[in-house]
């Protein structure tokens, strides 16, 4: 990103978004133009400030004439908070939006050939779908410019929520986020409130230095909460008299963590967790599996679309209930585990190993017993000697992070040759990439998009190859 002599562009047309959820114009005189929080079919003036990629970035200076597509955003904090940035289309077009992006994605990228494209598959309830969020205290909370120019030395300044998009250190202040069901927004708005009433300092994210840190919120479907807090020092009356306060003045919390975190960053999996009140463990259902969830479980987001993207898997495969599976990137093996009674048996793979604990421990509770994990990184596991120990799968699922696969595993599924693959993904372009690398041995027969994350630019994409 580079700096550029502002320029004033009228008339310039939103044409599409980005993957990145950057809204796309086109200029007068042709070019093309990165802007923010516009709809196709907008017209507005905007202001180039600098260029990134190479790409122009205007701010929008004036709406000239509003797209048909556009509504009023749901959320007061719209605009500011970079969630949900595609909150002001209408449902159904954001839908369109991302069917075509994955389209874009297999043809352009990939330059696949999909034998059928099936519709993409919508959230049912666009809001209130995510199990889990985490917040974050700071003692710069992202101002307004009425704020920023006022002469007011009261203001302010503590913070509980999201970070403004592109500022490590500015945090918007959320009073109501539409993503997580209740008691998530009582329980944060609770929490800031007798933080602030009892002098608690919140973090500073540029000197580290503070008390409050973050809260991670998990409200299962089946209705059951746990929250962790992380301390940025061991100041043990504070930490008990809040962790207290929570127990006994908040709507129901089944299981309360903590943790004193003193390093430079949040990351908490390597940390000792204390747990502090209720369950070890929440319990949360994707079809007829009964999941124990951690603080450091990883689990789907959208536990409602997490169903109908497994679904979608089984829809695909078409189990006769006699195949051998491979699951590649199991996490704690929710794929695995949702079609163990469907197969003969079903193998995953998984780098992180508490991940592999939780797939091990769920698998028990469920009495499923044609299911094995190994823990460790699908490129260093998947060799012949683990395909000549549990046999040439009839079907191999995979669903990496959205760098997607590494080469040399790719090159490993041409050598492995199973008849069928599935491959689920959360970044189409390096799905795209991916099938381009499977192709010499494999041809796309289905596609079908799922909706995980409504208001953003993210889609679920799963492809069915079969071997030519």
């Amino acid at each position: 990103m580079r700096k550029t002599k502002p320029e004033y562009v009228e008339r310039i047309q939103i044409v599409d978004f980005s993957d990145k959820g950057m809204s796309i114009g086109k200029a007068p005189d042709g070019r093309v133009i990165l802007m923010e929080n516009l709809v196709p079919g907008d017209i507005v003036d905007g202001l180039i400030i600098r260029k990134t990629k190479g790409m122009p970035y205007a701010l929008t200076k004036r709406i000239v004439e509003e797209s048909t597509k556009r509504i009023e955003p749901e959320c007061q904090h719209f605009g500011q908070c970079g969630g949900c940035k595609i909150q002001h289309i209408q449902y159904k077009e954001q839908l369109i939006l991302k069917q075509n992006s994955v389209l874009n994605a297999l043809q352009r990228i990939g330059k696949i050939e999909v034998e059928e494209i099936l519709p993409i598959f919508p959230a049912e309830t666009p809001f209130f779908y995510r199990n889990k969020l985490e917040f974050t205290f700071s003692n710069k909370r992202w101002l307004t410019q009425d704020e920023v120019t006022s002469e007011d030395q009261d203001i302010q300044r503590n913070a509980l929520g999201f970070h403004k998009p592109g500022l490590f250190d500015k945090i918007i202040d959320i009073e109501f986020c539409h993503l997580q069901a209740e008691p998530s927004n009582i329980i944060r708005n609770k929490v800031r409130e007798y933080c602030l009433a009892n002098d608690y300092d919140f973090y500073d994210l540029r000197n580290h230095g503070g008390l409050m840190r973050s809260m991670m919120v998990k409200v299962s479907s089946l209705g059951e909460v746990m929250v962790l807090i992380q301390f940025g020092r061991n100041d043990e009356q504070k930490i008990l008299d809040l962790l207290n306060f929570m127990v006994a003045d908040l709507p129901k919390i089944n299981s309360l963590y903590y943790v004193v975190n003193t390093k430079a960053n949040d990351y908490f999996y390597d940390l000792e967790l204390t747990h502090f009140h209720g369950e070890p463990h929440i319990m949360d259902k994707l079809g007829d599996v009964v999941f124990k969830i951690g603080p450091k479980s990883f689990f789907q987001t959208n536990t409602k679309q997490a169903n109908n993207l497994f679904d979608t898997v089984v829809d695909f495969a078409e189990f006769q209930g006699n195949e051998i599976v491979y699951d590649l990137y199991t996490g704690l093996g929710s794929i695995a585990l949702y079609i163990a009674s469907k197969v003969k048996s079903v193998v995953g793979i998984e780098e992180i190993e508490a991940a592999i604990q939780d797939a091990n421990i769920n698998a028990a509770n469920n009495n499923i017993t044609n299911a094995e994990f190994y823990a460790g990184d699908v490129k260093n596991i998947l060799t012949p000697e683990f395909a000549l120990k549990h046999g040439r799968p009839d079907i191999l699922i995979t669903d990496p992070p959205r760098a997607g696969m590494h080469e040399q595993v790719t090159q490993y599924l041409l050598d492995l040759a199973a008849p069928k693959i599935v491959y689920v993904s959360c970044n189409p372009a390096t799905q795209a990439r991916d099938l381009q690398l499977l192709s010499p041995k494999y041809r796309v027969l289905k596609s079908r998009a799922v909706d995980m994350f409504p208001h953003t630019h993210h889609i679920e994409n799963v492809v069915l190859l079969a071997l030519k």
